[in-house]
């Protein structure tokens, strides 16, 4: 007797598409298809209006079409939006759910909980799982697995601050595993956790502060590198500002050596052309130190929106976020965040004053 074995074919895995190329948008627009909302918008020249890829409008003369990857890049190139297909109404909507859900991963881990899984949070706001991936991502600049472990991080610092030890809050941030946590622990932190545990006690802080035209001017170093450069008219707030970061670290007025370090960072404020050539010690979340990289690629006498930017790290919805790592730069001029104006022309905010920000872009020449 002869035994036939049947082959057992497993069935094909159909990746959906990204939208990157042209032809896959314009087979979008063809479909109408609303799987892509909110990954790409598209203008007609001829109208002067950007829709949805699902708007029901009459199709337009593919040579008459341009497509844009957020609301903000449309709206600068200077189209309205459909009032058909209302794209700024979704996208309202979509922030929306990715901020909730960031929330509630925030929520989660505080509470020493599981954070809600992908697929809890598309289904509660209505989207497939892959779509509120890219959402979420377009929206805040990172992944939910990435905003989960930026949280644990946040987490991390306040129980050690609290005085825990570093077993108990590796297991009250959430980590799995102690192993998967020391892995990357210094670049989490900023420096050993035994040391954030502590305030930074045991950390030796260099610091001087000293005049400039910009009034005073406070430069703070670890081993690493130049971790504060701030701005005020008060010697005494400058202090106390360090002093908030690290209570507990060892602060020291910069010794001869340290006076080279002040030097730099003063012929930085006084001739930005010119770059600082000294490491830097920077802490913040993954965002933040993506944002922080981006604005160091900003050259002197060029300007950037923070649409523009968002786009430039991949987020170009995630202009607020943007906005708030700008806001959270501890290393004025070094990472030069009053080179981001908003995109009317306005100078917005600056952590150490509007009239600074204004100054600094004169002397770079910055139009």
């Amino acid at each position: 007797m002869t035994l036939f074995m049947t082959e057992t074919r497993r069935p094909a895995i159909i990746e959906a598409p990204d939208y990157r190329s042209e032809a896959q948008r314009f087979e979008a627009l063809d479909a109408r298809d609303p799987g892509a909302d909110g990954v790409f918008y598209y203008a007609v020249r001829t109208t002067g209006v950007f829709c949805k890829p699902s708007c029901k409008a009459r199709p337009a003369l593919r040579k008459n079409v341009s497509f844009y990857a957020s609301l903000a890049e449309a709206a600068a190139a200077g189209y309205r939006p459909c009032k058909r297909c209302r794209p700024e109404s979704d996208a309202n909507a979509a922030t929306g759910a990715v901020t909730a859900a960031a929330r509630r991963i925030e929520a989660a881990i505080a509470n020493e909980d599981r954070p809600p899984t992908l697929a809890a949070m598309a289904k509660r706001a209505g989207f497939s799982p892959y779509h509120f991936h890219r959402l979420f991502k377009a929206a805040l600049g990172l992944t939910p697995k990435a905003c989960a472990d930026a949280a644990r991080s946040r987490r991390m610092r306040a129980v050690l601050a609290q005085g825990a030890s570093v077993t108990e809050a590796i297991h009250g941030a959430g980590y799995s595993s102690a192993s998967r946590f020391y892995e990357s622990a210094t670049a989490r932190l900023g420096m050993k956790p035994s040391v954030r545990r502590q305030g930074g006690q045991g950390e030796v802080i260099r610091y001087a502060i000293a005049n400039c035209s910009l009034g005073k001017v406070l430069v703070a170093a670890t081993g690493k590198g130049v971790c504060s450069i701030a701005f005020d008219d008060s010697d005494m707030v400058l202090r106390e500002r360090l002093l908030e970061t690290f209570p507990n670290a060892s602060l020291s007025a910069g010794d001869a050596g340290f006076d080279k370090i002040l030097a730099a960072v003063i012929r930085l404020v006084e001739a930005p052309k010119h770059g600082l050539d000294l490491p830097l010690d920077l802490r913040g979340t993954a965002f933040q130190e993506r944002v922080w990289r981006a604005l160091q690629k900003i050259p002197a006498g060029e300007t950037s929106t923070y649409a523009e930017l968002a786009a430039a790290i991949g987020a170009p919805n995630g202009y607020r976020a943007v906005a708030g790592a700008c806001a959270a730069n501890k290393v004025a001029v070094a990472v030069p965040c009053h080179r981001v104006i908003r995109s009317d022309g306005g100078l917005s905010g600056y952590r150490w004053g509007v009239a600074r920000k204004a100054e600094l872009l004169k002397r770079e020449g910055a139009h």
